[in-house]
């Protein structure tokens, strides 16, 4: 490993992360990196032990001359008016995002810092390695992984390196996220691909690299699991109006899904039952799909698989369906304001 390597900021949006967030810093803090670090905690109105444990980890860190932890306030909760506080509170050229309940495996930073100089690329990231705590987790994280349950999404299968139109978290270099306005701070959710295709339409290369890793904890429940896709889609329909031209038929698969099973349910109960087998015919598809997704799984784990998939599928379509015109144009009229590094900071 090279002896001098440029120094990182970690950003982390957090909001009743208590279960994860010392696990998570103790990741980023224990990276096999020579560089400097720091990492920028933006602190939301939690509920539970978040704040405390933030604390802790400032005092456990002041010494640490190498590595250490501070925190920012983000009254809104919102995801990217966090980003965007600790990309203003952060002050090295490297930026690196994770979550409050990501877990980075140990070379992370260095592979994405190497990634940024051999590619030339504005922003790197990989695979959202999904992985569960118990059976139902462990379904969901097996759906999360799979190409029926996702798609094609590389960051979620796996792939070939190349650029990308999204990866998941991102190491960006810091002009490029200066140039870009930092997160538009209208976008709750999504605000991941719409930053990213702000910098594509900009001229930079985003790349997706599986050599990245990040162990992710999925939804506990399934009204959690439901809330987050249907928020998933309803905000990537923001995105596709905000950004014309943004949308691809892996996008409308979920939603073409809905409106045929609901379809099929109408249908069926007041015309032909007939008309059941689009219902059917799904439930029959995700089922069988969902064989070859839980190998190696509980049996308990994989009879909750089909149900993850459900949830997904029509949550996502549910959101993406819904999504209303007036919020699309509500974040049209919002203007970016430029988010650049504080001189007092530095």
């Amino acid at each position: 490993m090279p002896a001098q390597q440029p120094a990182v900021s970690v950003i982390m949006p957090v909001l009743n992360e208590e279960r994860y967030l010392r696990d998570s810093v103790r990741h980023i803090l224990g990276q096999e990196y020579a560089g400097e670090m720091e990492v920028v905690i933006a602190l939301g109105p939690s509920t539970d032990r978040t704040d405390e444990i933030a604390a802790e980890l400032v005092r456990e860190t002041a010494s640490n001359e190498r590595a250490r932890v501070h925190t920012v306030p983000n009254p809104t909760g919102r995801t990217p008016a966090a980003l965007n506080a600790a990309i203003k509170a952060s002050r090295h050229p490297i930026v690196v995002r994770v979550d409050g309940h990501g877990m980075l495996s140990p070379n992370y930073i260095a592979t994405a810092v190497r990634l940024l100089e051999e590619t030339g690329a504005q922003n790197v990231g990989g695979i959202m390695h999904a992985e569960g705590e118990n059976a139902w987790e462990e379904a969901v994280a097996a759906a999360m992984t799979s190409r029926i349950g996702v798609g094609n999404a590389a960051f979620h299968t796996g792939g070939k390196a190349g650029p990308a139109q999204t990866v998941y978290l991102g190491v960006f270099r810091r002009e490029a996220l200066e140039r870009a306005g930092g997160y538009n701070e209208e976008f709750v959710r999504a605000q991941d691909w719409e930053l990213n295709f702000r910098i594509r339409e900009a001229g930079g290369l985003i790349w997706f690299s599986p050599e990245l890793r990040v162990q992710y904890r999925p939804r506990p429940s399934v009204r959690a699991l439901a809330k987050q896709y249907k928020d998933y889609g309803r905000w990537r329909h923001v995105v596709a109006r905000y950004h014309s031209g943004s949308i691809n038929l892996r996008y409308l698969a979920a939603p073409t899904a809905v409106v045929a099973i609901a379809a099929g349910v109408i249908a069926g109960a007041a015309l032909t039952p007939w008309a059941f087998v689009l219902p059917a015919g799904y439930l029959a598809a995700i089922t069988a799909g969902s064989l070859p997704v839980g190998k190696g799984l509980s049996l308990k784990a994989r009879a909750q698989i089909p149900v993850a998939l459900a949830t997904m599928h029509v949550c996502w379509g549910y959101g993406f369906l819904t999504s209303p015109r007036a919020l699309a144009a509500k974040v049209i009229a919002s203007r970016r304001p430029s988010v650049r590094r504080d001189p007092s900071e530095v």
